[in-house]
């Protein structure tokens, strides 16, 4: 059977409303589940496995996935094409299976077949169960239970790999259908695999057809994830035409980061189709800028040949897609390296020094240069890493191939705290320096005003209003509005305007129809946000750049 992608932008607006009754299990946050399991005496799973919220091989090095998916279990005689997926540079391939409740089921001795296979090929396997695609809204989806039981039942030819494999629990487990219920069956479904003895780096989906574009996964992850005893577990989010933004793609992928919570795009597309365009330049820039993997839709045999990589599994008939992924710019050939235990990568195991303490110079309003005493290597630095650091959590700034480097996007009159990491070329990071204070300069006074409010409130979540007028005697046109959250809110949806966040810093760009605020008149824009115990509203607001009056 060929697939054809789905999308859930068709339903999505109208089920915007039901955001506000979501139970919410918890929210992201760079509480780890590793740590209750050093409490509990768990042991982690040896090979793949998760280490301070990233993908690890068993000698400690970073694994980031570069690879595609191949769809096996509905062309099971072009297993061949493993070894021409490895030639274009792929270190991971994605295959998919079928568990017997959908499709006709693959053999103990098949999958036994695809895992040698992927190991003579020097590539890293994802196994996953197709069977249960959006279950909830196609009813002739399986549940993630019935896929766990597939797993269990073939973990005689699953145990022993874990260096080689991961396993997938099942593909885009739930439709639009009542989202919030992926939750509780997803923690079953991860503790019945460990229950089993099961000791594989463990993936989940998200709902929503594989896009989480009601935020489920999102807000829930820190639940799933503590639900898994060992802490091996990573969250695949699928990118296609809903994530036609740069700012979807980067806020939703650095909540992710920042808050230690693994995470890769398991599938996404290109080019554009009924839905929309996903914007690709900017999911694999961001999956490289965050050293997180990303896994192309599909090699070939697509209903719709748009999203093949290659015709008729012929790497010789390469499209354009495939063009795209495997040589455009921050694509496979370009940025994947080979799994360390077949051989690839480096030898280079020992890390550079910690940077010295930076310090900074030239702050402005929004911006602030750091410089620090370069750190030493054995074999040589390759780079350094710029984090904020608020509490607990690192958000990734900036980075640099010098001792120096400017951060830009800062929000006026604003206290901030950096530190920095180096980084050779074998993937080896150092230990973070100590962190230098900046507080930027207040923003010159604008002619705007903002007033905001929070229309509703409900566990872990709210809704916000947000009026920006301007009080100036020309209109505005192509604005930027700043501010900052206090106490780890988040924007999930707005309508009215974009928003792009880092960390509690939150910078919103107009809709066409709030492009222009004419002089004394004024735009409003709301939003659904996530939060927790206390939710102070921002203290300042800015207006490309100039201070505004609250009020």
């Amino acid at each position: 059977m060929r697939r054809t992608r789905t999308s859930p932008l068709s339903t999505l607006l109208a089920r915007l409303a039901a955001l506000v009754g979501l139970v919410v299990l918890g929210a992201l946050c760079p509480g780890m589940a590793q740590a209750a399991a050093q409490e509990s005496g768990v042991q982690a799973a040896a090979g793949l496995h998760i280490s301070n919220g990233r993908l690890v091989e068993s000698n400690g090095n970073d694994f980031v996935m570069r690879g595609v998916n191949h769809a096996h279990t509905w062309y099971p005689n072009e297993l061949r094409s493993l070894a021409d997926i490895k030639a274009q540079g792929a270190n991971t391939v994605r295959v998919v299976l079928a568990d017997g409740h959908r499709w006709t089921a693959n053999t103990a001795s098949d999958v036994a077949d695809v895992v040698a296979q992927c190991k003579a090929n020097r590539l890293i396997c994802v196994l996953e169960v197709h069977d249960t695609t959006g279950y909830g809204e196609d009813s002739a989806a399986g549940t993630l239970d019935q896929a766990a039981d597939y797993w269990i039942g073939l973990k005689n030819v699953l145990a022993g790999q874990e260096n080689y494999i991961i396993i997938n629990i099942g593909n885009e487990p739930w439709g639009n259908t009542d989202p919030a219920g992926w939750t509780a069956p997803t923690i079953a479904a991860i503790q019945k695999l460990r229950n089993a003895g099961l000791a594989h780096t463990i993936m989940v989906d998200a709902p929503n057809w594989g896009q989480d574009s009601q935020q489920v996964m999102r807000t829930n992850a820190k639940a799933v994830y503590a639900a898994d005893t060992t802490g091996n577990l990573i969250f695949s989010i699928h990118m296609y035409s809903v994530y036609d933004t740069a700012a979807e793609i980067t806020d939703y992928l650095n909540a992710f980061v920042s808050a230690k919570l693994p995470i890769l795009i398991g599938e996404f597309g290109g080019p554009a189709d009924q839905w929309g365009d996903p914007d690709e330049d900017t999911m694999m820039a961001t999956a490289e800028q965050l050293h997180i993997g990303y896994l192309a839709w599909s090699w070939s045999g697509n209903t719709d040949p748009s999203l093949d990589l290659v015709l008729n599994f012929d790497p010789a008939q390469m499209t354009s897609w495939g063009k795209r992924v495997f040589n455009g710019a921050n694509g496979i050939a370009q940025t994947a390296k080979e799994a360390t235990i077949f051989g690839g990568g480096s030898t280079d195991t020992q890390a550079p020094t910690a940077p010295g303490t930076p310090t900074a110079s030239a702050v402005t309003a929004t911006s602030a240069r750091l410089t620090w005493t370069a750190s030493t290597d054995n074999v040589g630095v390759a780079g350094y890493d710029v984090v904020r650091v608020s509490g607990g959590t690192e958000t990734k700034v900036a980075a640099s191939t010098t001792n120096s480097v400017t951060v830009t996007g800062l929000t006026a009159g604003t206290a901030y705290s950096f530190a920095v990491y180096a980084r050779d070329a074998a993937g080896n990071r150092s230990a973070r320096s100590a962190t230098v204070g900046v507080t930027t300069a207040n923003a010159p006074a604008g002619s705007c005003s903002v007033g905001y409010k929070v229309v509703g409130e409900w566990q872990g979540g709210f809704q916000g209003e947000i009026v920006v007028r301007n009080t100036g005697t020309a209109a505005v046109t192509g604005w930027k509005l700043g501010f900052t959250f206090a106490d780890g809110q988040t924007v999930s949806t707005m309508w009215g305007g974009t928003a792009a966040q880092s960390g509690g810093s939150v910078t919103v760009t107009p809709a066409s129809y709030t492009n222009t605020i004419a002089a004394g008149g004024s735009v409003t824009v709301g939003f659904i946000g996530t939060k927790g115990a206390t939710n102070t509203a921002p203290a300042a607001f800015t207006l490309n750049g100039a201070a505004c009056v609250n009020g």
